[in-house]
């Protein structure tokens, strides 16, 4: 049985990669890790993914000279330099070692992909925002009448956070408006998920703030793409406070800056925004001051006329009542002045009515009058029986009264 040594066998697979590879291949692959040593030579991990597992995985090296020439001319055409969790088009050759093995020399890097790579990837996000309807959510939402309390995404040590709070704070009409900030990374591989958590620190604190806004600072274009990240963009369209976004690239679009409630260009020009807003507010409550004032005015008006015309009916109708009064006392004094003897008189009159009345009743005027007065057994006829005999009669006349024996 042959056998060979390791440096032998190494050789072999040398030689056999030598005689049977193409010069270059153009690979796409995903930027694993890059590292640049004092030399300025560039060490990578080339990595394929499928559902976030990586399948394939190779050591890649641009030496110094290609990288400084490569890079710079990769960063002048996409706006950022070569970097970790970047898709690429690389051209490069397979070198074999006998030593350090298998491992890939970038000569060249197509930039057009790694731009046109983005665009399809946010092309994909955006589809599927759409297709699950949420897209618009955050957009539906009603603006604050009064925006005074704002949840700010960004870093603490942001020029864009700076100038947000300056322009906030020196605002020339004096208003005040209450904002904390919920300090996270906002690029690179972490921005996602600590933007992420922010969002869920504000969420238990939804009834503290009126809108939230997302800013940072300018910067190199792929800097970006942590905004166009489904996972983000989703949340970010179905968060129930309205986003405005300042995230400081005005020439790109991202996906967030989509979904945000109100998209604006700048941290400034976010802070403007929500002065703006307070000064729509302070003009409409002007405007309605000076409405109630002028119509209260004119009803006081109206009602001091009222009032006067009131006033000078109740002096005539009070002049008329009292000489009305006065002649009503008039007439009650004469009343009362001839009322006591027609009273009199009209009672004397029945006074002597009843007198003649009495005295023609007076039994010795009917005695006069021939009239007689008879009793039997001591009791008036009109009142006694039938007589009997041995019955004792009285007669009284005007002159005499004698018995009588009924036999």
């Amino acid at each position: 049985m042959d056998s060979h040594s390791l440096l032998e066998f190494n050789q072999i697979i040398k030689s056999i990669l030598d005689k049977n590879l193409e010069k270059s291949y153009w690979i796409i692959a995903e930027i694993g890790e890059l590292n640049i040593n004092q030399k300025g030579h560039c060490y990578l991990d080339l990595i394929e993914k499928q559902d976030n597992y990586i399948v394939a995985k190779n050591r890649a090296t641009i030496w110094s000279y290609t990288f400084s020439k490569l890079n710079n001319w990769f960063a002048d055409r996409t706006g950022t330099p070569l970097k970790s969790g970047m898709n690429v088009l690389v051209n490069a050759s397979v070198q074999y070692h006998e030593v350090y093995g298998f491992s890939l020399n970038i000569k060249d890097v197509d930039p057009n992909f790694t731009i046109g790579e983005r665009e399809r990837k946010k092309q994909e996000t955006i589809k599927k925002l759409e297709s699950e309807g949420i897209i618009d959510m955050n957009k539906s939402l009603v603006l604050p009448l009064v925006p005074q309390r704002v949840a700010v995404i960004s870093s603490e040590t942001a020029a864009g956070y700076g100038d947000f709070v300056n322009q906030l704070e020196t605002n020339p009409y004096g208003y005040s408006v209450a904002f904390t900030l919920f300090k996270s990374t906002m690029q690179g591989d972490q921005a996602v998920v600590s933007i992420l958590q922010s969002l869920h620190r504000i969420y238990d604190q939804e009834d503290d703030f009126d809108l939230v806004a997302i800013i940072r600072g300018g910067g190199a274009q792929t800097d970006l793409d942590c905004f166009d990240d489904y996972e983000l963009c989703s949340h970010l369209a179905q968060f129930p406070l309205p986003i405005i976004t300042g995230i400081g690239h005005e020439r790109d679009n991202t996906i967030t800056d989509m979904v945000a409630n109100t998209r604006m260009k700048t941290p400034t020009a976010v802070a403007e925004f929500i002065i703006s807003g307070l000064l729509d507010y302070d003009s409409k409550v002007n405007s309605l001051y000076e409405r109630v004032f002028l119509r209260a005015t004119e009803i006081i008006r109206e009602q001091e006329d009222r009032l006067n015309n009131i006033s000078h009916g109740i002096s005539m109708l009070g002049q008329q009542k009292i000489h009305q009064s006065e002649m009503k006392l008039n007439n009650m004094e004469n009343s009362i002045k001839t009322l006591p003897k027609h009273i009199i008189e009209r009672h004397s009159n029945k006074l002597n009515i009843f007198e003649k009345t009495i005295l023609a009743s007076n039994p010795k005027k009917i005695l006069e009058r021939g009239f007689t007065i008879t009793k039997i057994n001591g009791k008036f006829a009109a009142n006694s029986k039938e007589p009997n005999s041995g019955d004792i009669v009285e007669t009284t006349t005007k002159d005499i009264t004698f018995e009588s024996i009924v036999q």
